[in-house]
């Protein structure tokens, strides 16, 4: 199917199909003959039953790009596994078209096995793996140039294909923004909101919070309830006297004045550390490398936090 028109009245709705929207639509005829609706529901019940024993499912937002958000992901996805071994964790990147995940966990040269169970996840420890469209390509330099029907078409199947098995945590890297990916995810997670949640991580100056603001906003139209804001990069850690200097000073009051003026949790900050950046080019175990770096007990803070949301005070 291609994408629907804007103020398209959706595949439930009794005008799908006969609305002035859906004038020229390629989906007219599938939506008036209550075909789409039928796929939908359909590949739904195929999603609910893959992440059937997936507990819970934390989207990682943005609405800036390059504010470190799938560094991020994998910092939390590492620390997650690090403080709870006896737990299950997972990691799918749905960025389609700028893949990082395989590259920052140390595992691009590998492959995604296929069996009569779906796709099989790529381990990176016996509790963590990832799953990406870079595992696809012949080539990392290869471009994918696609229009929005084919990216939700490769969600679709990052969600219905692979063998998730039982998961604690399915950590889900999206691009930034508010469009096809996004809608995709949350549209084929229906039937799977329960233990649902995201985080909106932002930097500190204004120009990042303008957009970021506008994810939180996203997110409540969606109803996907918020576990809280990070501020990335809240400051500079050097290498060599390990001294933190601001570089993005917050002039309007940085993620935690965003947090408090729109009734969201604020998780923390997270410093640039130069060090991080060079783990996850070499695909290297950030928190085995540097155990005492500023980043790493940032966090674990934040993880906890995200724990306490999914899971109470227990």
């Amino acid at each position: 199917m291609e994408a629907p028109p804007e103020h398209c009245p959706g595949v439930e709705s009794q005008d799908a199909g006969k609305a002035s929207a859906c004038a020229g639509c390629p989906n007219q005829n599938l939506c008036s003959t209550g075909q789409a609706s039928a796929a939908k529901d359909a590949y739904l019940s195929v999603v609910t039953e893959r992440l059937r024993e997936v507990r819970h499912k934390l989207l990682v937002l943005s609405g800036k790009g390059g504010v470190g958000k799938s560094t991020l992901t994998y910092l939390l996805a590492r620390t997650m596994a690090h403080s709870r071994p006896e737990r299950n964790f997972s990691v799918l990147d749905i960025d389609i078209c700028g893949p990082s995940q395989p590259r920052v966990f140390g595992v691009a040269d590998e492959q995604v096995h296929q069996s009569g169970s779906g796709w099989s996840p790529v381990f990176v420890d016996e509790n963590l793996s990832v799953m990406s469209i870079g595992f696809l390509l012949g080539s990392p330099d290869d471009a994918i140039i696609w229009r929005g029907p084919k990216k939700n078409g490769m969600i679709k199947q990052f969600l219905g294909d692979v063998d998730w098995g039982e998961l604690d945590y399915l950590v889900v890297d999206t691009p930034p923004g508010t469009s096809d990916e996004h809608l995709s995810a949350v549209s084929f997670l229906e039937n799977s909101r329960e233990g649902l949640a995201a985080i909106v991580v932002t930097t500190p100056q204004e120009v990042a919070l303008l957009d970021v603001r506008k994810e939180v906003n996203f997110c409540r139209k969606l109803k996907i309830p918020i576990a809280g804001v990070v501020e990335n990069m809240a400051g500079f850690i050097c290498p060599s006297c390990t001294k933190q200097s601001i570089i993005f000073p917050p002039t309007s009051g940085g993620a935690e004045k965003m947090a408090q003026d729109m009734g969201i949790p604020f998780l923390g900050r997270i410093p640039l550390d130069p060090t991080l950046a060079k783990c996850c080019d070499q695909g290297k175990d950030f928190l085995a490398e540097h155990p005492s770096s500023a980043a790493v007990k940032t966090a674990d803070e934040v993880t906890q936090k995200i724990f306490r949301h999914f899971e109470g005070s227990s």
